[in-house]
């Protein structure tokens, strides 16, 4: 059977799943779900294709930056009103004026920039690099599993004494424990732990019943997909139980955000659903695609301005929505690699080294800066004569989130090979 024309038909309007035909004998869709838990929850964003850093998070004060970009470079803050120039933040960076929607979150401490962060690996491979973000394993091709779904499966496990955030006492966590917006499972979340894909809310749900139905997915399971559901079917039927309960088709937003009506702002939109759902939701993933400019990439206005727009935005919203649940929050956004500092012959920049990421959260421990060590863009500063180079290692990023927002331990499991080097850690979090 086809997996798309069964979806279409509507017995069960889900994108793709793994299941074991023992839900044919189980009654899980009566049983009684506890609400779980109020915990942390932490939101990873990727933005695949190589974001270009230099105009995300923008050197203003570095004069090699317009010497390399004499049509690229985003102009220096405005002075005058209507000018499109860098957001000043603290005198030598800006944002790009497309982000404008994060300026105030960096004013009130909730925003924080990363620069020159990213993978030791000098892969310029779309493909090779997010495998080595996603797996958290640079230049290691063979690891199997992602750093999301390891940290899961260690608390999940509680082989470290831990408790995990997203289940009561005497009950199994949640079956949105972690939930990627996504058509299939991306790699930082492929793994042992159980995890729900899905393209929307909408289509995670049951339209129909009865034997028709049953058959059908029994027929859908000898296919053998696994996308949506990495788990057992009473962990699926658990799952719409609870996402019934909660009636999330029937949000809407508070506090004034108004989420973009792109795929990646309502992607959003649905985990600030989810979370205040209180599904147990501890991990959850969007990625938004786009960020390859090697052509037309525009400075302040253009291609990447427009992607930027819809990306900070969404963001924003996700945030105000949320409003005080921030504190339980943390929104990680990340990018394989950065662009060359040098415009190309096509009005566009090229794959780099190092790039930016943001950290966006009500329990950050600084503000109004931004992270990590500025190498220079002179010549002789550059990584190959060509890239941003690389000052913070995005392992140093992801293992003090790992450990103070979510509790994480046994980091040497998580992070093979790197571990818990609490002496490359930024300071992000409060402890």
């Amino acid at each position: 059977m086809q997996r798309r024309v069964f979806l279409k038909s509507g017995a069960l309007a889900l994108v793709t799943m793994g299941l074991s035909p023992s839900f044919l004998q189980r009654t899980v869709m009566g049983m009684t779900l506890p609400k779980a838990a109020r915990g942390k929850t932490l939101i990873c964003l990727f933005q695949r294709g190589a974001a270009d850093a230099l105009n995300v998070v923008v050197p203003f004060g570095e004069q090699a930056y317009y010497a390399a970009r004499p049509q690229l470079a985003v102009p220096t803050p405005a002075r005058t009103a209507g000018a499109l120039g860098a957001i000043d933040l603290d005198g030598f960076f800006g944002l790009h004026p497309s982000l404008a929607p994060f300026k105030p979150l960096y004013d009130r401490g909730m925003l924080v920039p990363v620069h020159a962060v990213g993978s030791p690996s000098a892969s310029r491979s779309h493909f090779d690099a997010q495998d080595y973000m996603e797996t958290a394993t640079p230049d290691n091709k063979g690891t199997r599993d992602g750093w999301l779904n390891r940290l899961l499966a260690v608390q999940g496990t509680c082989e470290a004494g831990c408790a995990p955030a997203s289940s009561h006492e005497g009950h199994r966590p949640s079956p949105f424990r972690a939930v990627s917006m996504t058509q299939q499972t991306p790699r930082m979340l492929d793994g042992k732990a159980p995890v729900v894909a899905m393209n929307s809310l909408e289509e995670f749900s049951i339209r129909g019943g009865g034997g028709d139905a049953a058959a059908r997915l029994e027929a859908l399971y000898r296919t053998g997909k696994a996308d949506l559901v990495h788990g057992s079917a009473s962990e699926m039927f658990d799952a719409v139980k609870l996402l019934r309960a909660a009636n999330p088709l029937q949000y809407r937003p508070a506090n004034g955000a108004q989420y973009p009506r792109s795929q990646f702002g309502q992607r959003l939109q649905q985990i600030a659903q989810l979370i205040k759902s209180d599904v147990g939701l501890e991990v959850a993933f969007a990625d938004v695609g786009g960020w390859d400019t090697h052509v037309n990439q525009g400075g302040a206005q253009g291609q990447l301005a427009n992607r930027l727009g819809d990306f900070a935005q969404s963001v924003a919203a996700l945030v105000h929505d949320l409003g005080d649940r921030m504190d339980d929050v943390v929104i990680l956004t990340m990018s394989e690699f950065g662009r060359t500092v040098r415009q190309n012959g096509t009005g566009g920049t090229d794959h780099g080294h190092a790039g930016a990421m943001f950290v966006l959260g009500g329990n950050l421990a600084t503000s109004r800066r931004v992270l990590g060590t500025w190498p220079g863009l002179e010549r002789e500063q550059l990584f190959e004569g060509r890239d941003l180079a690389l000052t913070t290692d995005f392992r140093a990023v992801f293992s003090e989130v790992a450990a103070r927002h979510l509790g994480g331990s046994a980091l040497d499991r998580v992070f093979p090979g790197y571990g818990a080097r609490e002496g490359e850690w930024l300071g992000l979090l409060r402890a």
